[in-house]
Formats: structure tokens, C-alpha cells, sequence
């Protein structure tokens, strides 16, 4: 087979198979790619979360966990009844939740794992504050979950990387000839620079939006988000990374595009009534 009917073949078929495992993000309607079983990626994350425990130091009882875990379980009911009462499928049916607190004042962040696994940083208390401001975070760790963007980010690296994989082919070797003379990785440059990192941008001011409707559907005071940002923005001092080498927008983009969103997403998601 000559070069030009194989980049037919090889064409054809991958937009085939991406055509194929297109989705859409839940209430954004974003279009999504999703190769790899979520199902796969829940078990995965299962096993580290396990692991994450064994190793950190776990806070086990008190008034803090206790919240965490009221503020954890409003949401994942509110998030359940919202696409109920939507006639809509609701993509945390197959979630195991599960809520840990981890000892350690350095660290300000929380995440939540593919398939509801959340943890919460003692440092991320002092940007909290108050109730409403732990559920913005919550409710934005839980918005990436809900969103598959574990998922997404997974298949997408696959892509790219078979991708790469056929372009080198195709070239005779050459992108595999210039990381050797040059000892660098241009795959993973051009995927961190040009690729994910716009990318992934997109996945936090997603994660961004969803979070608020997830808080406000919740019964919780979405308007204490802004002021999350405000403090993390002094906390950091002002050291942030030009916002085009990060994953993340820069608290001003974030604070002004949350402005944006806040009058219609308490208008159009208001508490929810759990049935």
C-alpha cells in the first residue's frame, strides 16, 4: 500500500472512531471525547484513593468532616433530583461517594476523583472560611467528576499520543530523529503548551459553572464563591503563572466570568426540592 491511500485508511478510520465516541458534558452540552470506559477510569481511581488513604494523615471525627460530608450529601442528592426531575440520565448513578478530611495545612486544595471520591486539604479551610464557601469548592471538585473530564482527559491523551505515533510513521522517523539529536520530548511539549493546556482551561471554567449550579441547586450562597478567589488570589500573592502556561484562568478571569454567571444561575437553578 502507497503512503497516500495509507493516510486514507488510517484518516478514515480515526475519524470514524472519534465521530464514534463523541458525548456531551451534562447541562453545558459541550461535546466531549470519550474512548476509554468510564467504568475503567472509577476503578482506577478507586484503587488510588485507597492507597491516598494508607498514606496521608486522616482526620476521623470531629465538626469539620461532619460538614464536609452534610455539605457532600445535599449535593449528591440535589445533583441526583435535578436530572430526575430533567427526565435526564444522571450521570452520578454508578458514583461511590466517599469523603475524607487529610491533616495538612500546607496544602490548599481538595479535588474529587472519577466515580465521587473527594478529599478535602486542612489548608483549604482558611480560604473557605465559612459553610457557603466549602460547598463552592466542593461543588467545583465535584462539577469535574460529573463531567467525565477524567474520561476526557484520558481518551484525549491516547488520541493524541496514536496520533503522533502515525505522524512519526508517515514522516520516516523524523519527529522520533529530532527528540533524539535534541533530547527533547516534542510530544510532550506540544501537548502541554498547545494542546492540553488550552484544553484543560476549558475543563476548570466548566468545572467553574457547573459548580455553582451544583452549590445553588444545593440551597448554598453561591455569591461567597467570588470571594474563595479573592482569597486565594492573596494568599498566593499575586504569584500566579502567565495564565496561558496554566491548566487554570487566572483568579481575575475567574472572579469576572463568575460575575457573569451568578444572577442567571440563581435565577434558573434555585434549591432544589429533594423528593
Amino acid at each position: 500500500m502507497n503512503r497516500r491511500k495509507f493516510i486514507q485508511y488510517v484518516g478514515c478510520g480515526c475519524c470514524g472512531f472519534v465521530l464514534n465516541s463523541c458525548s456531551t458534558v451534562p447541562i453545558t452540552d459541550r461535546k466531549q471525547l470519550r474512548i476509554i470506559p468510564e467504568s475503567k477510569i472509577n476503578a482506577q481511581a478507586s484503587k488510588i484513593y485507597e492507597k491516598i488513604k494508607q498514606k496521608e494523615k486522616l482526620i476521623k471525627d470531629g465538626n469539620t468532616l461532619k460538614q464536609i460530608k452534610e455539605i457532600g450529601k445535599k449535593m449528591e442528592n440535589s445533583i441526583s433530583e435535578y436530572f430526575y426531575q430533567s427526565n435526564l440520565n444522571d450521570p452520578t448513578i454508578n458514583f461511590q461517594w466517599e469523603y475524607i478530611l487529610i491533616e495538612n495545612k500546607k496544602v490548599k486544595n481538595a479535588w474529587c476523583m472519577p466515580g465521587g471520591k473527594i478529599a478535602i486539604y486542612t489548608g483549604i479551610l482558611d480560604i473557605t472560611k465559612n459553610t457557603d464557601g466549602l460547598a463552592a469548592v466542593m461543588g467545583h471538585e465535584i462539577a469535574h467528576a460529573v463531567a467525565k473530564h477524567s474520561v476526557e482527559r484520558a481518551s484525549r491523551g491516547v488520541l493524541i499520543n496514536t496520533t503522533f505515533k502515525i505522524t512519526d510513521i508517515l514522516s520516516g522517523g523524523k519527529i522520533s530523529k529530532v527528540n533524539r539529536t535534541t533530547g527533547m520530548d516534542t510530544v510532550g511539549l506540544l501537548t502541554q503548551l498547545g494542546i492540553m493546556n488550552p484544553f484543560n482551561r476549558k475543563q476548570e471554567s466548566e468545572a467553574d459553572y457547573l459548580g455553582l449550579i451544583f452549590s445553588s441547586l444545593s440551597g448554598y450562597d453561591i455569591r461567597e464563591t467570588t470571594n474563595i478567589w479573592k482569597r486565594m488570589r492573596e494568599a498566593n500573592k499575586g504569584k500566579e503563572p502567565p495564565e496561558f502556561m496554566s491548566t487554570h484562568p487566572s483568579s481575575s478571569n475567574r472572579i469576572k466570568q463568575i460575575n457573569e454567571w451568578m444572577n442567571k444561575i440563581i435565577l434558573e437553578y434555585p434549591p432544589i426540592k429533594v423528593s
